[in-house]
């Protein structure tokens, strides 16, 4: 990570696809495949159902316990669960609040939110809500463990593991501490300001080394934020809005979900198989935690609040029709909210922890038809995601203004006060270390200071990718202002806090490091890179 790197160098790193196999990757399996699937897919050993069998369910939206101060409380117990997502078949899940996706928050602009967060898992946990404008004390630091009943003293599960290396007989331990670490006992208080814009953000799993697996398992859900400018431009709510958390899995033969961790207990040893380094893909895809879902709509439109949670899976989703027309996905909002105008498209391309806000409108559809979201990145099965069928004519008071949004962020390429170069690639965790994923050559440490911003600057930074990164920066929403030198894609408009970096190419993004003082993360949201060293700490002073 450098300030003095020249573009030149950074446009080097990013073409150099060969360097990988010198960074000891070359032989795994995803990347030699179609970029977008950087990473191995797990077979299911249980059959599986037809697609448009099942119906799409809506994750239950959490009441609060209490409200006091102006502020709302929640509770939410971690445990385990089983559930049938497969027809005739049960499946162990880790689970907030006992249902995978867990349950939704609903909060408005301004208004804090409390989540107390209870730990009856086997292991460590930390929640972390993604895109969140948060405190860094209940951002989610990787090391701010919630140990469960029994677990050993704090920072012993972190002291020495083989972090992110393959299952080699060579692979050195890579010894691990941080002294800032603030673990609490069983549970923990997260406290969100929610002083942004209303947006979809989502919540997850963010322990050290194991955010992966304990996303594969369950540990996901979704927290909504609204207010009353976006509740008056008559977008379609109530029943035709519609969030839908899309996740692949696979199953093994005893119906658990299939993961192949190098520790399943998933206690000491972190990492995944050689196979698998590059990221693990499902061949199921789950929509609000069910197989290829389908969904009964009136014929009108529709708000689709889509997020990718799978851990590396990206999708280029198409609506189509049963005449195989592609109906327009006119985008409304993005990772932090509504755009300045609506933007149409035919297809839309969605990494790891994106969240598009999409309208759908199934007006000329016929009664009965059926239309498919589908991923024109899949092959097989993965080709499918889920359908909507036309049950019934409706009246539609529902429209999309021209104008959406008037409160997104000004700045300009010359408020920048500061440029900072950043590569991420494949490399060795160190001179013994296993293979694994880095950021500016190195890996994550989170005794190390790798990156201090003023709070209140404006920063345009330059990254750089040899694979698909999707890359993630927590407490800040950013403007994506080009690629490869070129101006930005369509659906790059609004403002993010993940972007898609496809294999060999450079992006510049723009943010103002403002809300709080403390210490942050960015990260590649492709969850087996973040573990497998893909993070980076950053202090806001």
């Amino acid at each position: 990570m450098s300030e003095g790197m020249t573009r030149r160098q950074v446009l080097a790193v990013g073409g150099a696809l060969g360097a990988m196999a010198a960074g000891g990757l070359g032989a795994a399996a995803g990347l030699s495949r179609h970029p977008a699937t950087t990473g191995a897919e797990l077979r299911s050993a249980v059959p599986l159902p037809p697609p448009y069998t099942t119906p799409l369910p809506l994750p239950t939206v959490l009441a609060p316990v209490a409200v006091s101060g102006g502020t709302d409380h929640y509770e939410i117990v971690q445990r385990e669960t089983t559930a049938e997502i497969l027809p005739g078949i049960r499946t162990p899940l880790w689970t907030y609040g006992g249902t995978f996706p867990g349950p939704t928050i609903e909060s408005r602009r301004g208004r804090p939110v409390t989540v107390t967060h209870r730990n009856e898992l086997p292991v460590p946990t930390v929640v972390h809500l993604h895109g969140g404008r948060t405190p860094a004390d209940s951002d989610g630091y990787p090391t701010d463990l919630v140990t469960p009943k029994g677990w050993p003293a704090a920072g012993a599960p972190h002291t020495a593991h083989d972090r992110g290396a393959a299952a080699d007989a060579h692979d050195a331990p890579h010894t691990m501490h941080d002294p800032r670490a603030v673990p609490t006992r069983l549970t923990r208080d997260y406290t969100f300001p929610l002083d942004q814009r209303p947006a979809l953000l989502w919540y997850h799993d963010h322990r050290m080394d194991f955010t992966a697996p304990a996303i594969w398992r369950g540990l996901a859900g979704l927290h909504i934020v609204r207010d009353a400018a976006e509740e008056a431009l008559g977008l379609p709510a109530g029943p035709r809005e519609l969030p839908l958390m899309i996740a692949d899995r696979a199953f093994a033969a005893d119906g658990s979900l299939d993961y192949p961790s190098l520790d399943p207990t998933l206690r000491t040893r972190p990492g995944v198989r050689e196979p698998y380094l590059a990221g693990v893909l499902g061949d199921v895809v789950l929509v609000n935690g069910a197989p290829w879902p389908v969904h009964e709509v009136d014929a009108a439109r529709y708000r689709l609040r889509v997020l990718n949670a799978s851990n590396a899976r990206h999708y280029d989703l198409a609506a189509v029709g049963g005449d195989g027309r592609s109906l327009p996905l006119v985008q409304i909002g993005s990772d932090q909210g509504l755009l300045a105008a609506p933007v149409t498209h035919r297809s839309l391309p969605i990494a790891p922890a994106e969240r598009y806000d999409l309208v759908v409108d199934f007006t000329r559809e016929p009664v009965g038809g059926l239309v498919r979201l589908v991923n024109r990145l899949g092959t097989g099965r993965t080709r499918d995601v889920m359908a909507f069928r036309v049950a019934r004519r409706a009246a539609d008071p529902s429209r999309v203004p021209g104008t959406l949004a008037t409160d997104l962020p000004s700045w300009r390429r010359q408020d920048a006060v500061r440029v900072r170069d950043f590569a991420f690639r494949a490399g060795r965790m160190g001179e013994d270390g296993g293979h694994g994923w880095l950021i500016g050559g190195r890996p994550f440490d989170p005794a190390r200071s790798d990156v201090r911003v003023r709070l209140g600057d404006v920063e345009l930074w330059r990254l750089v990718a040899d694979v698909h990164h999707p890359v993630h920066l927590h407490l800040t929403g950013f403007r994506v202002l080009s690629r490869g030198g070129r101006p930005p894609l369509p659906h790059d408009a609004g403002l993010k806090d993940t972007v898609s970096l496809r294999p060999g190419e450079s992006a510049e993004i723009l943010t103002r490091w403002d809300g709080y003082r403390g210490r942050y993360l960015f990260h590649c949201h492709n969850a087996e890179h973040e573990d497998m060293g893909m993070m980076a700490n950053l202090e806001v002073v």
